[in-house]
Parts: structure tokens; C-alpha cells; sequence
């Protein structure tokens, strides 16, 4: 990912420590041949892929932040509601005067609803995207000066090591959105055990959101909107790709496809070429017949008691769950053991 240039002091771990409140530690491993040749790999296999994490550049973090809104996208709206309605309850679970570690935190938004609640003496951003990072650091700072803010640069998929900023002490990990679900089932229990290592005793602890299975028609529209938004996301990801292979895809050649797989409990979306196209990729032409599709996402949905029983396997213990009326849509909080 490029450098970015924002009133926030970003560094290196072996750099001194910033004049400013807030920092942003850089921890993105960087290496793009490795990166570009799993990215070529995916384009000129059958079937081919894209990893989701292309998606989030500056112009998909946007479309992201109004795919939320949308009346279609019921899990932001859900979610918030089952915070507001519970959460004296959900606080006195989670306790206060923590590290509160935010993790996929976007521009920080869900999180700063929680800070007059939870009162942590340090908030820990953490995101692999510093665009809308930077900026949502900064507004808590301005808002919360009496809370240490700082930020994380890291991507999930090459692990998660966050034991250096968490000041030795008791941490409430917050990870809203049912962001879960873009691991597959195995991916998610170890990432969750991961979370576990990270806790310090049972006085740490995981507070996050997780999407339902429900009604197949209900998840598709939730995936592909009336008005077009998530299909725009979704190619937004051929021009991610463009800028950095050098291809030529043009992303309105392609028709966004969004279903649920029941068999495997799981949304997916794909590209799918409207006509014959033929892509040069590293030297390569990858044709994709009319019809072919490029997979790009998975969101796994989980039953509330396959997500607990997931949650106790990974070690956490004591897990409570609150729900909206429908039973759309589960938070989950459990104890570091």
C-alpha cells in the first residue's frame, strides 16, 4: 500500500516517538512481488480470483461507507440497534478503563459510540486501509483528548501481532460488521484464537458483531442493491487491479453477481464477463469467455449457536449473546479465559 500524507505522524516501530497525540504505527508487510504474483495467480487460474482486500482502496473505503447506508444492507443498521438497546448490558460485560483495540476500524465511527461507555484509558485503531484511518484517528483525538489514540497498519490475512501496543494490560477487542465472515469457517476459528493469545485473562475479553443465516432472497438483495452500489464496489476492484498490473480490464465489462450459497453458508460475490474478454496479465492473455466469473468475495453466516460454540472452541468462555427481535443479526461477547 502507497504512503499517505495527513496531519498524523506515521512511523516505523524503530522510529522516535511523535510531538503529536496520535500515531499511527506502519505495519503492513510489504511485499509486492510475493503480492503481485498471488494477485496474477488468482486472475489466470480457473476459476479465477481476486482477493477481497483489493476492494479498499480510497474510492472502495468510500463506496463501502455507503453500501452501510443502504436501505438493502440491513447488517450496520441491525448491529447499531442491538448496541443502542443493550448497551448498559453490553458494557458491564465488556468493563471499562481498558485498551479498546478496533479492529477493521475503518474511519472509527461504530467505535466512537462506544468510548463515553466503555472509557478506555487507550483506543488502538487498527486497519489495513489509512485513508479513512488517518482522519478517524484524528477526529477521536480531537474528541477524546484524554484517551492515548493510536493506530495500526496491518492486514489480517498475514496474521495479527498486537502485543506491543497494548501496554500490558486488559484489552476489549471490538470487531462489528460480521467482518468475520469474510474468513472461512477454519481462517475465522484461528483468527479467533489468535484474539485469545492476545487477552490477558478473563478480564480481557471480544465484542463482536456476526450476521445470521436467514432467508437466501433476503441475503442476495443485501449483496446487490437496487441501486447499484455494491456492483460498483464490486468492479471497483478491476481498476484496483489495473493500477497495479498494468491491465486493461474495463470494469463496466463486467456484471456484478452476488447469491447465497446455501450448501455452504455463505454469501459470494463475482465478476461476470458480459462478453468474450481478453486480458493480458504479466505477459499472459487470460480470456474470459462470456459468462466466465472472477470470485471475489465470501461473507460466512453463522447460527447463534454454531458462532458461540466457534467462540468456546477458540477459548473464550462465559459467551453471552444479544439479538435483535428478528434474529437477524448477533453480538457476542466472551471472555479471555
Amino acid at each position: 500500500m502507497e504512503g499517505f500524507t495527513q496531519r498524523l505522524y506515521v512511523s516505523s516501530d524503530a522510529a522516535p516517538a511523535p510531538a503529536v497525540e496520535q500515531r499511527i504505527r506502519d505495519r503492513l508487510v510489504r511485499d509486492p512481488a510475493a503480492e503481485r504474483r498471488a494477485l496474477v495467480a488468482g486472475l489466470l487460474s480457473t476459476p479465477a480470483s481476486i482477493a477481497p482486500k483489493y476492494f479498499y482502496d480510497a474510492r472502495g473505503s468510500a463506496l463501502f461507507a455507503a453500501i452501510c447506508r443502504l436501505p438493502e444492507y440491513y447488517p450496520t443498521r441491525t448491529e447499531a440497534a442491538i448496541f443502542e438497546r443493550y448497551r448498559d448490558d453490553i458494557a458491564g460485560a465488556a468493563g471499562i478503563g481498558k485498551v479498546f483495540v478496533d479492529l477493521g476500524a475503518g474511519d472509527c465511527a461504530k467505535a466512537a459510540r462506544w468510548l463515553p461507555f466503555l472509557k478506555p484509558w487507550r483506543y488502538l485503531g487498527v486497519d489495513i486501509a489509512p485513508e479513512a484511518l488517518a482522519p478517524g484517528l484524528a477526529r477521536l483525538a480531537s474528541a477524546h483528548p484524554r484517551i492515548d489514540v493510536r493506530g495500526v497498519l496491518t492486514d489480517f490475512s498475514n496474521g495479527l501481532d498486537l502485543f506491543r501496543d497494548l501496554g500490558g494490560g486488559a484489552a476489549t477487542f471490538f470487531y462489528p460488521g460480521s467482518s468475520i465472515g469474510n474468513f472461512n469457517p477454519v481462517e475465522a476459528l484461528r483468527f479467533l484464537q489468535t484474539l485469545r493469545r492476545h487477552c490477558r485473562g478473563a478480564a480481557s475479553g471480544l465484542l463482536i458483531g456476526v450476521d445470521t443465516k436467514k432467508d437466501a432472497t433476503r441475503l442476495a438483495d443485501a449483496y446487490d442493491d437496487a441501486a447499484g452500489v455494491t456492483g460498483e464496489f464490486n468492479r471497483n476492484a478491476l481498476a484496483h487491479v489495473n493500477r497495479i498490473l498494468g491491465t486493461d480490464f474495463d470494469p463496466d465489462a463486467f456484471a456484478h453477481v452476488a447469491f447465497y450459497n446455501e450448501r455452504d453458508s455463505r454469501v459470494e460475490m463475482h465478476l461476470e464477463a458480459r462478453t468474450r474478454q481478453a486480458i493480458v496479465v504479466d505477459g499472459i492473455t487470460r480470456t474470459f469467455a462470456a459468462g466466465e466469473r472472477i470470485h471475489t468475495e465470501n461473507s460466512y453466516k453463522y447460527a447463534p449457536d454454531e458462532f458461540a460454540a466457534m467462540l468456546e472452541r477458540a477459548g473464550f468462555r462465559n459467551v453471552r449473546c444479544w439479538r435483535d427481535a428478528a434474529g437477524d443479526f448477533g453480538v457476542y461477547y466472551g471472555e479471555g479465559a
